[in-house]
């Protein structure tokens, strides 16, 4: 039986004291994350080609963290159940940069996506605005030269340097013509209301690139559209 994917990014890994996690534990609770259904120890070590008494380990700090749920899992065959394991819900946003303002970005969506007649053009007009701004704050003013004869390759990095910054996690192909979004640092507003956050998120991808240096009308961004990642496109085809 193939493994269920849940699709689109992870939240912005942290634990929730603040203190770093190992990577390996990170990668732990990545795939648990990435899949849509509990998974015993013995899948997990399988699936991930660790050690079961490693996975154990990491699992057992996960759960102790509040960062992973333990449960019976459901047989009807004789003895005790296996244990399972799954990603621990409504942690979203854990990252300390988002818990600030990820409540009131959420009852801002929820207001615009209610009140809104136009909902989706809104949040990409707020997004671009709020992309502008971030990137001036890196380079200047937005009609300045040295932005207006940046080449668009350039342009295209810079605006992925500023989304790593951010908490997106871009993994990008070479011309960085395109990338996937591994993290989002408002994972729950998004799953809530797509059609607001991710528009902002769209936004700012496009008001950056104004600053940046690019063609900005020719991105796209095709939220929860793979396992583990959005997809954001810098250079559409014609």
């Amino acid at each position: 039986m193939e493994k269920a994917e849940r699709m689109g990014p992870s939240p912005v890994r942290a634990r929730p004291d603040g203190r770093p996690m190992s990577g390996q534990r990170g990668f732990v609770l990545e795939h648990l994350q990435r899949r849509a259904e509990p998974a015993t120890i013995a899948v997990l070590a399988a699936e991930l080609h660790v050690h079961p008494n490693t996975v154990r380990e990491h699992l057992d700090a996960l759960v102790e963290a509040g960062l992973a749920v333990r449960e019976r899992a459901h047989s009807g065959g004789r003895g005790r159940p296996a244990w399972t394991y799954s990603a621990a819900p409504d942690r979203a946003e854990p990252d300390p940069r988002v818990r600030e303002y990820a409540g009131l970005a959420t009852a801002l969506a929820a207001h615009l996506a209610r009140t809104s007649a136009r909902p989706a053009e809104d949040a990409l007009e707020a997004g671009r605005a709020w992309g502008r701004e971030l990137a001036t704050e890196r380079d200047g003013d937005p009609g300045s030269s040295a932005s207006s004869s940046a080449s668009p390759a350039r342009g295209r990095r810079r605006v992925l340097d500023l989304l790593d910054e951010l908490g997106f996690d871009p993994k990008a192909d070479t011309r960085a013509t395109t990338a996937a979004l591994r993290r989002c640092p408002l994972l729950d507003a998004a799953r809530r209301y797509p059609e607001v956050v991710c528009q902002v998120h769209l936004g700012i991808v496009r008001g950056a690139m104004e600053v940046f240096g690019g063609d900005e009308e020719r991105t796209a961004l095709l939220p929860f559209s793979e396992p583990g990642a959005c997809r954001l496109r810098l250079m559409t085809r014609d």
